[in-house]
Parts: C-alpha cells; sequence; structure tokens
C-alpha cells in the first residue's frame, strides 16, 4: 500500500529512525567500548571518498580503524607503469591514513583486472576473521566499476562468516558511479569535514581536491540537508534484524 503522504522529508525522518542506533556515540570509547572498524575498498581514494569522515570520527573517538585497499590503483595514472603508479599511488594511501588515523592493508588485487573468486573470498574471510570487526564498510555493489563490485562481494561473501559485525555500504561519484542508492543511516560529518578533505587531497596524482569539488562536497551537502546537518555521509545498513548497531553518532 503506498501512502500518499510521503513526502521526501518524512521519508528521510523513517530512514533516520530505522537506522537502528545513531552512526557514532559522541562519548570517547574506553578500552572496554572500543570498537574495531574495517573499511574495504576497491582504490585508494575510494574509502576516503565514500567513509572518510566516518573513519576519522571513530578514530578521534578511540576505535580502531583498518583500510583494506583491494588493489594499489596500478592503472591510475597514465604513463606509469604499474608498479611505478603502485607506489605513487601506495604512499599516497598512507598519508591519507595518517590523517584520518586509520591503518592501511594492501589485499593485493591488480587494478582493472579484479576478481571473485574462491581464493580471494578465502583470503577476505581470514583477513576479516583476524580483524574481527564490529563495524564494516564496503562500496555499494551496484556500481558502474567492476573493482567496486568485486571488493563489494569479496566483503559481503566474508562478513556472511562473521556474526558480530554490522555492514554499511557507502557510495561514490552518485550518479556517474554509484546507482540505485537508497540511504537509511547517515553520519553527521560536520566536525570532520576538513579531515576527510585532508584525506581526499593527499591523492594528489587522482586530482582529489578536483574529486572533492566535482562530486563529494556536493554529496556532503545534499546528505546532509537529508538528515538536516551540515554534511554527512550516507550509507545502506544491511540489516540481519539483530535489532542492534555499533555505528557511533556525533
Amino acid at each position: 500500500m503506498i501512502r500518499r503522504d510521503l513526502t521526501r522529508r518524512t521519508f528521510v525522518k523513517g530512514a533516520l529512525v530505522t537506522a537502528s542506533a545513531p552512526l557514532l556515540s559522541t562519548h570517547r570509547a574506553s578500552d572496554a567500548a572500543r570498537l574495531t572498524v574495517i573499511c574495504v575498498g576497491g582504490h585508494p581514494d575510494d574509502p576516503e571518498s565514500g567513509c572518510g569522515g566516518a573513519l576519522s570520527l571513530y578514530s578521534a573517538l578511540g576505535h580502531a580503524v583498518t583500510v583494506v585497499y583491494l588493489t594499489r590503483g596500478e592503472r591510475g595514472i597514465p604513463g606509469k607503469s604499474l608498479d611505478e603508479a603502485a607506489r605513487i599511488r601506495s604512499a599516497e594511501c598512507d598519508a591519507a591514513c595518517r590523517i584520518m588515523g586509520a591503518k592501511p592493508v594492501y589485499f593485493g588485487q591488480i587494478d582493472g583486472a579484479t576478481e571473485v573468486t574462491r581464493a580471494h573470498v578465502d583470503a577476505m574471510t581470514q583477513l576479516l576473521n583476524t580483524i574481527k570487526p564490529d563495524v564494516v564498510f564496503t562500496h555499494w555493489p551496484v556500481d558502474t566499476h567492476m573493482d567496486h563490485q568485486v571488493a563489494a562481494m569479496l566483503t559481503i561473501r566474508a562478513w556472511m562468516a562473521l556474526r558480530t559485525s554490522r555492514l554499511y555500504f557507502f557510495e561514490v561519484n552518485t550518479g556517474s558511479q554509484t546507482e540505485g542508492f537508497l540511504p537509511n543511516t547517515y553520519v553527521d560529518i560536520s566536525s570532520a569535514v576538513e579531515k576527510k578533505k585532508a584525506a581526499l587531497f593527499a591523492h594528489v596524482s587522482q586530482d582529489g581536491q578536483g574529486i572533492w569539488r566535482e562530486h563529494h562536497e556536493i554529496m556532503a551537502q545534499w546528505r546532509g540537508r537529508e538528515a538536516g546537518v551540515r554534511a554527512a555521509e550516507a550509507f545502506v545498513h544491511l540489516n540481519r534484524d539483530t535489532g542492534l548497531s555499533n555505528l557511533p553518532a556525533t
């Protein structure tokens, strides 16, 4: 049954309510309450674009944050060999993670040639089982970039073996890459916008400033309007009907 009085404002309000708890707690984590957060992105700059604000907020609150880069962006610098581009872009990842307070991990697939295989699923499952995350972020699987799809599917398969973690999908370059994205959870990143920008700007080879200006600045403002704050990141929470959430609120 379709409700005729369901406006965009009431829909967004409902979406915020259906998020089982605020994404981030304002309280700094004690040792007992310290969460482990992992983000799996297809390339350098994807995690920073999609959830760099949330990751920075988690880290600032004392939680442990790991960013897994499926590839090192080997094909992302025209005129450079795969090895040369990988070195440059890995250094940019390291710099971005220092800004966000995260630990970078490199999964070892190759930009533009990623695969979903049993061996890769097993490797991702082993990685997540080792880290034991409470919160998992990854790409929305309906994305125009195959590497993003692969990152999402490997993470989903690994997450299915975990019984306690929460899975959240992020968006990148919505419209040109992420498609069909209807968020049900928002994070107020108003206080973390500058860190998100700095982390993205660390990807000099990719014109991080251009990525921000052309895509994610507009997205942060738009999602902020939806959530009633200055700037926000939006997520789709894949709910296992546990009634629980480990996403801290600002």
